[in-house]
């Protein structure tokens, strides 16, 4: 068995290493060279000097501005950083230059690449020199090709400084499963089980987990056999990732190889108990490994779930820029990792991957690692910037997932219409109306007090019954909510609901029990109309007293915007190209232009054919959400 206790101060390996990379990985890096007695160095752009990864370091070395190719791509500039700080070793991370051969030539970490190239449509367009989803399209005819050709070869100069293409065959309705390999400069290699990637948008995992659901231990063994042969054919040596595609028999096929650390290595150290970044290292240095094949277990099962700072209801997450007005990571429960580089204060900005953590749970079956990340996600509080929270919470209680029905389609498949939020099941619906309700009457009794005393002395006994209206959707819901010490009983649609607890309001966390169930909800806002976000499955609602509901039918109803007259970006971002200009007619589905924003390009086109009235923007111009782009007539 292996210690899970594995970092432990190694001598006579390197005194100083440089990390060519930002955000959590850096952060991940850092730590386990603090814990391998190992000096570090941090790079960093202008606009990441107060960075987490920069303050964690023992030095940093500014690299460039924001732009990813005058910095994290600019190989000249670290090449300097590394001459300057006398760095014996680099660790790149993964994305930016992890998979650069050029750079390679300059390391110590030695980097290939190697791809399957198959022809036929439908195929899969992508970047040579890098993963991620960017730089990553699938085409089905020739026409989607040239498309994909300009929109991959765009984004993969942005994101690798590389604009080469690969073209291979794509499998419709896979599984993607990836085997973790580990091997040294004496020619040992291990297999370190599989990693199940299989949920995914925009061919970038979403949801991972270790090990698969799917294999059986004679395919797990054949496909990570095969992967150690690769390794030892290309006579690699270091931490890498073979990925393949299996189908619904169990068949495999050969992806590719990133020779690299992959985004979601914690879940195979949570089942391993080895140290990735540590061995990495070692192999580096020149040092055997310590493990045989037999000694690498399964134990228990891990879940990882990438944390975005995106609108999980545009296109299954469009970016989203901010400050973290109020950041809280849930490492106070057991058996949860949080892997990030951020903080409180943190700013999400247009030119980076808009990844904020990698939130990793474990246990001994993988109903108990489940049931932990369902809990950790409730427990994260993340305020100032939009987040996919609601989003993974509904991926891992969904029933296909957790019978292990999934494939790289799956949120296709399950949402064909977008992601819409959960769908409240009638006695789920009647929990939230009724937090929400005891909530609202919770903050008008708190308004009522000065300090712990009632604002007017001489006011009547405090009032314990209320009638309520709550807006949820299109529906209006009358409740009648009566208190009883610190036990709200609430009758809303039929059914009788009891909710309890002490909550401090100026807390971002609000425990409860509903029904005897405990339950934790966040308060995402409320205001004085009495709308109330909660982040309980992701749900807004609005709360009324009974005659302000009365009132409120009297208001005039906002009409909507005409938006097939106008385009509005979708996301903030850079306008990387405007296809139109005033007087031009254009077709439905015709594009207009084309928004970057994180290293991924968005093609906006006509809802409907019309001629183009006004352009307000044009290329190289930084856009927020809901700026106007395009009027047409």
């Amino acid at each position: 068995m292996i210690n899970r206790s594995v970092c432990r101060f190694l001598p006579q390996t390197f005194d100083k290493i440089l990390i060519a990379n930002r955000g959590e990985i850096a952060c991940r890096v850092i730590k386990t060279c603090k814990k391998m007695g190992i000096k570090t160095v941090a790079v960093h752009s202008d606009v990441d000097s107060s960075a987490v990864h920069v303050k964690m370091a023992d030095e940093a070395v500014c690299v460039g501005p924001a732009p990813t190719n005058k910095s994290y791509l600019n190989m000249d500039a670290i090449m300097d950083a590394i001459r300057a700080t006398g760095a014996q070793a680099v660790h790149p991370g993964y994305g930016f230059l992890s998979e650069n051969k050029e750079f390679a030539k300059g390391s110590l970490l030695h980097i290939y690449t190697l791809s399957l190239l198959l022809l036929g449509y439908p195929v899969m367009i992508k970047a040579s020199a890098g993963g991620g989803g960017k730089g990553m399209r699938i085409s089905w005819n020739d026409e989607e090709t040239r498309e994909g050709f300009r929109f991959s070869s765009q984004e993969a100069a942005s994101s690798f400084g590389d604009d080469r293409l690969l073209i291979e065959k794509y499998i419709d309705n896979p599984r993607h499963i990836e085997i973790q390999v580990l091997a040294d400069k004496h020619g040992n290699a291990l297999w370190l089980n599989e990693r199940e990637c299989s949920i995914q948008r925009r061919n970038q995992k979403v949801v991972e987990e270790a090990p698969s659901t799917f294999l059986d231990p004679t395919t797990r063994r054949a496909m990570g056999e095969q992967a150690v042969q690769l390794a030892k054919a290309v006579q690699y040596s270091s931490a890498g990732t073979v990925e393949f595609l299996v189908d619904s028999n169990r068949n495999f096929y050969f992806l590719e190889m990133n020779t690299r650390l992959q985004v979601e290595h914690p879940i195979t150290e949570c089942i391993t108990g080895l140290d990735l970044v540590e061995q990495m290292i070692r192999v580096a240095k020149g040092y055997q490994l310590k493990h045989k094949q037999e000694d690498i277990p399964i134990n228990g099962w891990a879940i990882e779930s990438r944390v975005y700072a995106e609108d999980p209801y545009k296109s299954f997450g469009l970016p989203s820029i901010g400050r973290l007005s109020q950041y809280q990571e849930p490492i106070n429960l057991s058996k949860v990792r949080v892997d990030s580089g951020i903080q409180e204060g943190s700013d999400i900005s247009i030119y980076y991957d808009p990844m904020i953590s990698k939130l990793v749970t474990y246990g001994a079956t993988r109903a108990e690692a489940l049931a932990r990340m369902e809990d950790a996600l409730d427990n994260y509080v993340i305020r100032g910037v939009t987040h996919n929270i609601p989003l993974l919470r509904e991926i891992i209680t969904h029933p296909r997932f957790i019978s292990g029905d999934i494939s790289t389609n799956f949120l296709p498949e399950v949402y064909p219409d977008g992601f819409k939020g959960h769908q409240l099941e009638a006695d789920k619906r009647r929990e939230l109306l009724a937090s929400a309700a005891a909530l609202y009457i919770t903050t008008q009794l708190r308004s009522q007090k000065v300090l712990g005393s009632l604002r007017v002395p001489s006011s009547p006994i405090e009032c314990n019954h209320w009638e309520l209206c709550v807006e949820l959707g299109e529906g209006h819901h009358s409740m009648e909510v009566t208190k009883s010490g610190n036990v709200y009983t609430v009758e809303v649609d039929g059914g009788k609901v009891e909710v309890s607890g002490q909550w401090n309001l100026a807390s971002p966390l609000l425990p409860l029990t509903i029904n005897g169930t405990d339950r934790m909800l966040q308060c995402l806002s409320r205001d004085a109309s009495g709308r109330i976000v909660l982040q309980y499955l992701g749900t807004s609602l609005r709360v009324l007293s009974k005659l302000a509901a009365e009132l409120n039918s009297y208001m005039p109803e906002k009409v909507p915007e005409d938006t097939s007259s106008i385009l509005r970006s979708p996301m903030p971002g850079t306008v990387v190209a405007v296809s139109v200009k005033p007087g031009d007619t254009v077709a439905e589905g015709q594009e207009i232009c084309v928004i970057e924003a994180m290293k991924m390009q968005n093609s906006l086109t006509a809802v409907r054919q019309a001629k183009v009235k006004n352009v307000h923007c044009k290329p190289g111009e930084t856009v927020g959400e809901g700026d106007l782009l395009v009027e047409l007539e």
